[in-house]
């Protein structure tokens, strides 16, 4: 009689593709310290290994932002960000993050990463929520989730200011950054 071995399935990790134009990047500073600006960059792509039954396992995130996109609704404000004394888009066109780990279960997770902005690569943690999965109206498949971090823009050599006479700095150190990501299952 020959011996029968049984395994147990495997889950399989499925790759989803971000989708720009159902995703927001949105970060806020403090500004004169006590008015908070607000912008979005328009331009993030990248994929999301989602292995469902174990999001602590296979899973990863790989994302770029095109820095220029980085938009505040202001002509003037925005040429500044984009300009050598923040940004520098031209010499780092991109922004991106690479995770390195996750942790957490049910819908909470930390997804911990690698963040290279402006030349300067720094571990950050993205406090994250998997709002959930299903089928839009033309069959694809997707996934959303929510995430926020707080970064120092000084750890990333984006030092520049202007002091103020009451005191104070024009521009606040701190960034809050909030992500809505939605991805599309790549066939």
């Amino acid at each position: 009689m020959g011996m029968t071995t049984s395994t147990a399935p495997t889950a399989t990790a499925l790759t989803y593709r971000i989708d720009p134009v159902h995703t927001l990047v949105e970060l806020s500073a403090k500004y004169m310290l006590f008015t908070t600006v607000k912008g979005r960059f328009t331009g993030v792509t990248g994929t999301i290994v989602h292995l469902a039954d174990d999001p602590t396992g296979a899973s990863s995130v790989d994302a770029e932002i095109d820095a220029a996109t980085l938009t505040t609704a202001d002509a003037k404000r925005d040429e500044h960000l984009h300009s050598a004394d923040f940004l520098d888009v031209a010499n780092f066109p991109r922004i991106t993050f690479t995770s390195t780990r996750i942790e957490g279960s049910g819908a909470q997770y930390r997804v911990i990463g690698n963040l290279s902005l402006h030349g300067t690569t720094r571990e950050v943690v993205l406090d994250t929520t998997f709002n959930g999965s299903g089928k839009n109206p033309w069959g694809q498949e997707l996934v959303s989730f929510s995430a926020e971090t707080t970064i120092n823009r000084k750890d990333f050599n984006l030092n520049w200011n202007v002091a103020l006479e009451a005191g104070g700095v024009l521009v606040g150190d701190t960034v809050k950054i909030q992500l809505e990501v939605q991805a599309v299952r790549e066939a």
